[in-house]
């Protein structure tokens, strides 16, 4: 079976260590104004595109290619009054047309897996936003200098492969240990809970192992040892 991110994160507002307070940052570092456009791909639940929303006002079009997600998140935006600044579509971000400079800015934020890394991700994303518009990647980055194992690099090698999509670097929004540990902590939370609600599922056991194989993983290891960051970059 493949990890049910449904279950996972279904008590999740903003699918990402990381809060609106820093969200509301990120849309000053954007620049956001009313007349902003903005895409965010493989949005979720679409929490950050609802807090930007509020916040500035903009016009935001989401993709994400799990219906779940993608209906939670128009239900949310129907409850937050938001139905005329936020649309959903339920769509592959890989496969997604995007016209070229048609967007003010252009996310992702914790999904460049979509494309391979960071610096593929803001490749795919670049030509989607104007000159001297911003693109805006979540990313997890090792925290030792020259770590290489994985799909993740050091903060340096990783503003490197941002970069190399062709952007300036203009804003770094790192998340905190607070930030880390309330987003594993509803991850937590919500499989014990499920578990406990489908004791004889066809895939608890399964389940159980992952969930207990990453808590304790991130106890040991990937609290001390990974970060993760929204980088601001701006095209020429």
């Amino acid at each position: 079976m493949t990890w049910s991110w449904e279950v996972a994160e279904r008590d999740h507002q903003i699918q990402d260590p990381t809060s609106a307070e820093k969200i509301r940052l990120l849309g000053e570092y954007l620049r956001l104004v009313p007349s902003r456009r903005v895409l965010d791909l493989a949005c979720g639940k679409a929490g950050p595109a609802i807090v930007l929303a509020e916040a500035f006002g903009c016009r935001i079009q989401g993709v994400e290619v799990r219906p779940k997600f993608a209906d939670d998140a128009r239900t949310r935006i129907a409850e937050r009054g938001l139905g005329d600044l936020v649309s959903i579509e339920t769509a592959d971000a890989a496969a997604y047309p995007l016209a070229p400079e048609t967007f003010d800015a252009a996310l992702c934020l914790g999904a460049s897996f979509v494309w391979g890394h960071i610096g593929d991700a803001a490749t795919a994303l670049v030509p989607a936003v104007r000159p001297g518009g911003f693109v805006a990647i979540g990313e997890p980055f090792w925290h030792q200098e020259g770590v290489d194992a994985g799909d993740f690099v050091d903060l340096p090698a990783t503003v490197e492969r941002f970069q190399s999509g062709g952007l300036a670097l203009t804003g770094l929004i790192a998340a905190s240990e607070d930030d880390w540990d309330r987003y594993e902590s509803l991850h937590w939370r919500a499989l014990e809970e499920w578990l406990a609600e489908n004791p004889e599922h066809r895939d608890a056991a399964e389940m159980r192992r992952q969930h207990v194989f990453s808590r304790d993983n991130y106890v040991r290891k990937q609290r001390a040892q990974l970060g993760w960051a929204i980088f601001v970059g701006r095209k020429p």
